[in-house]
């Protein structure tokens, strides 16, 4: 996969085309899903996807300009660096405040990508054009974060405000949640296999310890290498590898503790209790920052980490 730095003029233009095709397409969605309950946002939605596709055709105007007809075929997910969309456009009872957030995020990422892409473009067309475009995104974003509210005057402090949360959101929440879940249900497994298997409080503790630790190190590596942030806007990597990391160890650690309590029995019943409060706490908070229903993300997570906690009391009494 190249970075954006790596591109050429010509395959930026082209990425910025297969973008803003694809966003016009999501909007439509939108549209169509809110319509009958938000026909105000709704319409919102089709202006700012016919503007996308009017974007498209200044940048393929501009392509055919500068480089011919041949459009050489590159997608976001050619270029490391890019968020991968949520589909939350495909959900029934789409939420007004999802498809907001939603749309948040995509213009924020689309005024990054057209801002460093002028930078460092060398044709004084293509540099125009560009900057231009980031402009017009930031402006887009200000006006998804609107949709739905009665008083459309602009508050500053309220945009800073909904700014930094939505940065909080994709460098720590997305990441630390994700380490979350891996920590606290991936490690069932194998210490209550080795708590079953040996009916020792102390090496349950042991091989708790090293799976969370052992994890939390290579989620946190692999956060850090997956996205460089230059244009999802999800900040420096290493502070998103450290918040998935440390979260990862957290929801490890959180069952094995109990394993320090010398009799088996009890150890197990407190570290079932913690589990318990793992797993509501995952669902809480995918349905507080992920746009999750919470009896869907309840029934989810309490699926998998009971079938992930049978395993390992199976693998461990046999």
């Amino acid at each position: 996969m190249k970075r954006i730095s790596e591109l050429s003029e010509g395959e930026v233009l082209a990425l910025a085309i297969a973008n803003e095709e694809e966003d016009a397409r999501i909007y439509l969605n939108f549209a169509a899903k809110l319509r009958p309950q938000f026909p105000g946002s709704a319409k919102v939605f089709e202006e700012m996807a016919e503007e996308e596709s009017h974007h498209r055709h200044l940048l393929l105007a501009l392509y055919e300009r500068k480089f011919g007809k041949e459009l050489p075929y590159i997608t976001r997910g050619d270029v490391r660096g890019f968020l991968k969309r949520n589909p939350v456009w495909l959900a029934d009872g789409l939420r007004i405040d999802a498809a907001r957030k939603q749309a948040e995020v995509m213009e924020y990422e689309a005024a990054q990508f057209y801002g460093q892409a002028a930078e460092q473009a060398r044709d004084t067309d293509v540099r125009k054009l560009l900057a231009d475009l980031a402009e017009i995104e930031k402006k887009h974003e200000s006006l998804a974060a609107k949709l739905g509210e009665t008083n459309l005057t602009p508050d500053v402090r309220a945009e800073e405000d909904a700014t930094k949360n939505r940065l909080f959101v994709l460098q720590i929440v997305q990441p630390g949640l994700a380490g979350l879940i891996d920590g606290s249900i991936s490690t069932l497994a194998p210490i209550f296999a080795a708590a079953f298997a040996t009916r020792i409080s102390w090496d349950a503790f042991l091989v708790g310890l090293a799976a969370s630790i052992g994890a939390g190190i290579s989620m946190g590596l692999t956060e850090a290498l997956s996205d460089d942030g230059e244009i999802t806007g999800r900040g420096r990597p290493w502070i998103r590898g450290v918040a998935c990391g440390v979260m990862t160890a957290i929801g490890g650690l959180g069952h094995t503790l109990p394993y320090l309590i010398k009799d088996f029995w009890t150890a197990t019943a407190v570290a079932s209790v913690i589990v318990a409060i793992e797993l509501a706490a995952i669902a809480y908070i995918r349905w507080k920052y992920m746009e999750t229903r919470f009896t869907s993300a309840l029934v989810q997570v309490v699926l998998g980490g009971l079938l992930v906690l049978a395993t390992g009391i199976f693998i461990g009494s046999s």
